[in-house]
């Protein structure tokens, strides 16, 4: 059973009913006064883990909705990714799901249908009732189409949206979603998350001027990180509580070297996509600009207590995991969900799942995670934590 609080309000669109999988528990919650608010969705459900004490978290990352929308191909490849979403979601339930980015080939929209394009992406997400959050991509800033304007309409038409923008200022040009999601053990710890999920944007793409936004996650944003984990601290006590798993769509540049250390063994997933290309990571897209994202990644060591993994998309040919040596830090790929964007026949198409187990004794959880194919097939197991890469 999903023990998540479903409030009438998050279920307030028409053909949107309660389910009988679900547990509705209905309390009111105020929101708090708090500078960097510890309860940033007063109207939404409090997410819980399962009674058996797991969490399953599904990942799908670059959709691509909206290429070609001038012929037959682009709209049928549409119709396929909602295909993919329809079967993984009825398969898996998840307890949560997350949109890792490249939710939209934004290059290929036009004003009148990049709105639709939102609609058509959070339809299968809203009929299977699960609570979600995305991230977004350089795919997702274009001309017609930003980072803002995604997350102002996903939150309209889709009740158990999470998505949410950062404080003003806070992200740079075109990058306002930074933000965080807690997750408790049960309903009867509300004032203490089990686990928080953290979200960063990592720009790309062009302007509505079409100038060149930067790829990478702006320096800002780790003050911002520093002083949102001390309000956590202040007010859930020490971070040795609970867990953290960040997503951002770019990968740190960092990841470059690690891709040639990597094998079969240890690190299992198909290795197709080469990071040394011109934009495969962050801060690549002129020479002599790589180390632009060195403040977020010394934050996300830094703040990031009890960090399981960051997890990343933008790369469709790359789905594994491995550490990184110079912050000792999980990173892992998303697999490749839409079938919009670059592919390869080869590589298939489907999610990455990550399932959290609870500990006895309020122990941090073990967390496993693997790649599911559309078809139902499963491969590249691991377990995120000191054996990973070992």
């Amino acid at each position: 059973m999903k023990l998540i609080r479903l409030l009438s309000l998050a279920l307030g669109v028409p053909g949107i009913l309660a389910s009988p999988l679900v547990q509705i528990i209905h309390t009111t919650q105020s929101p708090q006064p708090h500078k960097h608010s510890l309860n940033p969705y007063p109207d939404k459900p409090k997410i819980v883990f399962r009674d058996d004490g797991t969490l399953k978290i599904t990942v799908f990352s670059d959709l691509h909705y909206g290429e070609n929308p001038w012929d037959w191909w682009g709209p049928e490849q549409d119709k396929n990714s909602t295909r993919v979403m329809n079967r993984v979601l009825k398969d898996e339930q998840p307890d949560y799901v997350v949109l890792n980015g490249d939710l939209i080939t934004g290059e290929n929209t036009f004003k009148e249908n990049v709105t639709r394009l939102i609609d058509e992406i959070v339809t299968p997400l809203n009929a299977a009732k699960v609570p979600f959050s995305s991230s977004h991509g350089n795919h997702d800033n274009q001309v017609n189409i930003t980072h803002a304007e995604e997350i102002i309409h996903e939150r309209k038409v889709a009740p158990l949206s999470y998505t949410r923008s950062a404080p003003t200022g806070i992200g740079g040009e075109e990058g306002p979603g930074n933000y965080w999601v807690p997750i408790y053990r049960s309903h009867k710890e509300d004032d203490s998350p089990f686990l928080i999920l953290w979200f960063f944007d990592s720009r790309g793409g062009v302007s509505q001027q079409g100038v060149q936004n930067p790829d990478y996650v702006d320096a800002s944003v780790a003050e911002w990180m520093e002083s949102e984990t001390e309000a956590m601290e202040k007010a859930w006590g020490p971070t040795n509580k609970r867990s953290t798993l960040a997503f951002v769509h770019i990968p740190p540049h960092y990841i470059s070297p690690v891709q040639n250390t990597i094998t079969l063994e240890k690190n299992p997933g198909l290795n197709a996509d080469s990071l040394n290309g011109g934009g495969s990571v962050q801060s690549t897209f002129s020479p002599g600009n790589e180390g632009k994202d060195a403040p977020f990644w010394d934050a996300v060591k830094q703040y990031l207590q009890n960090l399981v993994a960051v997890i990343s998309g933008h790369d469709h040919g790359d789905e594994w995991c491995a550490r990184e040596p110079t912050k000792d830090v999980i990173f892992c790929f998303d697999k490749h969900s839409g079938y919009g964007g670059y592919s390869q026949p080869e590589w298939g198409y489907g999610v990455r799942n990550i399932v959290f187990h609870s500990a006895a004794g309020g122990r941090l959880p073990k967390v496993e995670s693997w790649i599911r194919l559309e078809e139902g097939a499963t491969r590249a197991h691991v377990w995120l934590d000191d054996s990973l890469g070992r």
